[in-house]
């Protein structure tokens, strides 16, 4: 009995340990994944003129980058590259653009969604924005800035919030605007959290 009492523990320990380790690989190891296709699509929007000219004729494709975004609130460094597409292997590289959703700055709903805990978690302190914060969007024709408006913790089936007018769908949207989507809680798919945000200023890019 003592030597099965034994074995239990040491059986439990080693599971225990192997648990931490895969947590820990989830929580920090998926993010040099992450980082390292990051600087795949930064590359892409070096090169400006052309992926302008590949969003004029509508030909962005799933997994290529769209834009750069940065949120002061969130620190100096924050800054990711946008990619088209919101599958499993999208958001492992970075915050994804609902495809069919409007493109940056244009009349419509700019929807992004990102990981909050693992692969970089992008979206792990939008919880933190506050009514008037910038949203900046750096793409290739021109720079956006959005103006925080509204914050909203929705159920999974709640699609409405990507709709043209967020929560308003078969309505006609008459500005342009932008809604940040991630899971809620953290470490938890049960909810989503939503942030809105209205297009406040636009400044083209030089050439």
């Amino acid at each position: 009995m003592r030597t099965l009492l034994r074995s239990c523990g040491e059986l439990s320990v080693t599971a225990g340990l192997v648990m931490l380790l895969f947590c820990a690989y989830l929580l920090w190891g998926t993010g040099s994944y992450t980082e390292w296709y990051q600087h795949l699509l930064k590359q892409q929007l070096r090169q400006p003129a052309k992926l302008a000219e590949l969003a004029k004729l509508g030909k962005i494709r799933l997994g290529d980058a769209v834009a750069l975004i940065r949120i002061p609130r969130l620190g100096r460094d924050y800054e990711y590259a946008v990619l088209e597409g919101v599958g499993p292997e999208d958001l492992r590289r970075g915050p994804g653009h609902y495809p069919g959703t409007a493109r940056p700055g244009k009349i419509g709903n700019f929807v992004l969604s990102g990981h909050r805990t693992t692969y970089a978690a992008p979206f792990n302190r939008i919880d933190e924005l506050r009514r008037g914060d910038d949203i900046v969007v750096e793409a290739p024709e021109a720079r956006y800035t959005y103006r925080v408006s509204g914050k909203q913790v929705v159920t999974p089936d709640q699609v409405d919030v990507i709709a043209p007018v967020p929560n308003h769908p078969g309505a006609r949207p008459t500005e342009a605007v932008i809604t940040l989507t991630t899971c809620h809680p953290e470490y938890s798919a049960r909810q989503r959290l939503v942030v809105y945000g209205v297009l406040a200023g636009r400044r083209e890019r030089r050439t």
